[in-house]
């Protein structure tokens, strides 16, 4: 059993601590920084800048920790859904291996990969395949960010979404932690406009979100009528959208950071031009978006998608009244990797 710290997701002054306990010169905290966030190396040994005596000091106790996914499927379309092991940071058993989806959405000149925070989700929405598997542990940092460093096409991503498995918010603390390693000097130095973290709005979580970091947010509406939005989504009793759009208000979206909300439609129960006046009528005077979503039907679901023809409608509606309103492209839907649709509910025994 590989009883050796990871290296990825440590901040410099972690790493200052790591070198302080071995002996090694407090310089060296940088060095590894730097072979970390900018090279992105797989190895102690490729650090050759730090003695051969230091590197195998170090080697003694720690290593990357990079881990390459274990399985892939390629979508028609060009996507393609990554399996991750994952050390799960807080569950009450070890006796399971446990996994995560991540999802590489190439589109021209843009790569988008969608990341997971949690193995399954606590919030249980209706229209959700990952709620369904329940909830079995928080991602630790290094297995977020090894979603993104350990994928074959890295180097080619130009914006990150925590849409994937699980909601961020309940795992805020290693979220904020890997959204600081893509935006900090000494990390990735990202623009904080390149990440867009996902919500269904948790009360106290969201709000720290918003003060700590300045990467976009989206949340997840879905109805704008509590009675329905309550039925689509559990979340709604402890924090109604009505609360959210409320905390929203208090910040400044009109410059470079975005706010938007995320909107699956379903076919005469919430994409008729009811539903695009009563969303008129909560977002007003909010600078946000709003993305239109194809739903994906899931097992024992019984909720219709709604057709084009309807969605453009309401989103023709919304436009109109001032909100600049999307339709999202389904991609990977083949290979079940389109919204909604990440599960890693069969795991293996160890």
């Amino acid at each position: 059993m590989n009883t050796k710290k990871r290296l990825l997701a440590l901040t410099p002054t972690e790493l200052k601590s790591v070198v302080n306990g071995l002996g090694m010169p407090a310089f060296t905290a940088k060095q590894i920084a730097q072979w970390l966030y900018e090279k992105h190396v797989r190895s102690i040994d490729e650090m050759t800048n730090i003695s051969k005596q230091n590197r195998q000091r170090l080697a003694e106790e720690y290593e990357v920790g990079a881990l390459a996914p274990i399985d892939c499927q390629r979508s028609k379309d060009g996507t393609i859904k990554y399996l991750f092991p994952v050390c799960c940071c807080d569950t009450s058993t070890n006796d399971t291996e446990r996994f995560v989806e991540t999802v590489y959405i190439p589109d021209g000149d843009r790569a988008t990969i969608c990341v997971s925070c949690q193995v399954g989700c606590k919030m249980n929405c209706l229209f959700c395949q990952t709620g369904k598997q329940g909830w079995q542990g928080n991602l630790t940092a290094a297995d977020i960010l090894n979603q993104i460093y350990a994928i074959p096409e890295a180097d080619s991503l130009t914006n990150i979404v925590f849409m994937g498995q699980g909601e961020p918010m309940d795992n805020l603390d290693a979220v904020l932690k890997v959204c600081e390693i893509m935006t900090a000097p000494w990390g990735y130095q990202w623009s904080p406009k390149r990440i867009t973290v996902s919500s269904v709005g948790v009360r106290g979580k969201l709000k720290r979100y918003l003060d700590e970091s300045e990467c976009h947010v989206a949340i997840s509406m879905h109805s704008p009528l509590h009675e329905q939005r309550l039925q689509l989504m559990p979340a709604e009793k402890a924090m109604p959208i009505t609360e959210t759009i409320a905390l929203l208000r208090q910040y400044d979206f009109t410059h470079q950071r975005r706010c938007s909300f995320e909107y699956i439609c379903f076919r005469g129960l919430n994409d008729s031009p009811l539903y695009g006046r009563e969303i008129v009528k909560l977002l007003n005077g909010l600078e946000c978006r709003v993305n239109l979503i194809r739903f994906h039907e899931i097992p024992e679901v019984d909720l219709p998608s709604s057709d084009e023809k309807r969605m453009e409608a309401l989103r023709d509606y919304l436009t109109h009244h001032g909100i600049t309103t999307t339709i999202r492209a389904s991609r990977g839907q083949d290979i079940l990797a389109a919204c909604g649709l990440l599960s890693t509910a069969k795991q293996r025994p160890l």
